[in-house]
């Protein structure tokens, strides 16, 4: 990796599900970078390659990181392929490698991406073969050296995909089940919610066991990226393999060995369970959560207050409503009944659902699921006579906002 590449500053897009850039952005300021703008899925920042590194290897929430090569203008794919073949890429692909190129495009002289992928890819190819006589291949494995296009209009840039893979693909989901919830998602809902390891964390309904996982990590202070053995910048040519073991050494030692509080984690079905358990010891945190197979309305509830989260099923398969109301609202009576001192919290894309509850929430922050527009209910569970206690059978609109507004 050529020095100038990893010391240089450059501009930095860090993609995350639409919902989580609050979080994002929180997250950035915490490991000491800045906020240069924030779109609806996109924050930017700036920094190195070592910098990439070791946002890749702490962030939580976010997806990808991008780290830009070359912004220049393109009126179309001749234009394009120029711009490209410019950029010394000898420096950055090995003779013979392997990339790959994403992109977003939005060029009125162009009727297919693919078109623009192909005219970048040749641009590159023919750079390399000219300047050191060897052709790379290239295909779709995001698994080795990842180029991301973008071009909207007459704008455009390239940028190394440093994460190759997106950071939801943490590495320990073995066993995923059904309509698993993304590892980048879960975290961000924790996070949402204020757990920090702090108190205990309940997950009854864990499937997978992604939430109590997420939550068993964050507690540690155990950074998601060291789960994971490959990263987009590792195929750069002369990858600065010493800069990256000293920052995942940095992240092993400021990490915790034990929780204050417990996290257990129960699902009524056996299989969900096993998995959940599994996908656990991958994740090295097993033995910190208390895994058990119950009702939801069973799951034990330790004095001490925390946080309770549950992530029903939405309904959207036919025939599901009317079953999935008595669920909801029995998730209200366990609330009700023994999680008192306890920050509840139901994640849910059906909201007429979320009425069934039959408690009012104190906020409801809006996250995305896929395409599934979610919320995040939160309801205070007051322990004991308390006079806003009274209300909360009633049925409430409660306040929605967008979380970190």
């Amino acid at each position: 990796m050529t020095r100038n590449l990893i010391a240089l500053r450059r501009k930095i897009l860090i993609t995350c599900p639409r919902g989580v850039v609050p979080l994002l952005g929180s997250e950035l300021a915490a490991l000491g970078f800045p906020v240069l703008s924030a779109q609806e899925t996109v924050v930017e920042t700036t920094g190195t390659l070592a910098d990439a590194m070791l946002l890749n290897l702490h962030l939580r929430s976010g997806q990808r990181v991008l780290f830009l090569f070359r912004e220049f203008r393109a009126g179309d794919a001749e234009e394009l392929y120029r711009a490209i073949s410019e950029i010394a890429w000898e420096e950055y692909i090995d003779e013979g490698g392997y990339f790959c190129v994403n992109s977003s495009v939005n060029n009125p002289t162009i009727r297919d991406s693919r078109y623009a992928n192909v005219r970048c890819k040749d641009a590159i190819v023919d750079r390399l073969r000219r300047e050191t006589g060897a052709r790379p291949d290239c295909g779709p494995d995001r698994e080795r050296l990842v180029l991301f296009l973008y071009w909207q209009g007459e704008d455009a840039a390239i940028y190394l995909d440093t994460s190759g893979l997106p950071l939801y693909r943490r590495g320990y989901r073995r066993i995923p089940l059904e309509a698993p919830m993304q590892e980048t998602l879960a975290a961000a809902l924790v996070m949402s919610a204020g757990w920090s390891g702090e108190g205990h964390f309940i997950n009854p309904m864990c499937g997978s066991g992604t939430l109590a996982i997420e939550a068993a990590l964050i507690a540690l202070k155990t950074a998601p990226g060291l789960l994971r053995s490959n990263f987009g910048f590792m195929n750069v040519k002369g990858f600065d393999r010493t800069t990256w073991e000293s920052l995942r050494a940095r992240a092993r030692n400021s990490a915790r060995k034990s929780l204050q509080g417990r996290i257990i984690a129960t699902d009524v079905r056996g299989e969900a369970v096993n998995a959940a358990r599994r996908n656990a010891a991958a994740a090295g945190v097993d033995h910190l959560i208390e895994f058990g197979v119950c009702d939801y309305a069973m799951t034990d509830v330790p004095a001490g207050g925390g946080v309770v989260m549950v992530n029903p099923e939405y309904g959207a398969r036919m025939g599901r409503i009317s079953e999935l109301e008595n669920v909801y609202s029995g998730i209200g009576d366990y609330f009700k009944q023994k999680c008192s001192g306890y920050r509840g919290y139901v994640f849910t894309g059906n909201l007429q659902l979320a009425k069934k509850i039959g408690l009012r929430s104190s906020r409801r922050s809006i996250f995305f699921s896929g395409d599934i527009e979610c919320r995040l209910m939160e309801y205070e569970l007051y322990a004991g006579s308390r006079k806003h206690a009274g209300r909360a059978g009633i049925h409430g609109e409660g306040k929605e906002k967008q979380d970190g507004q």
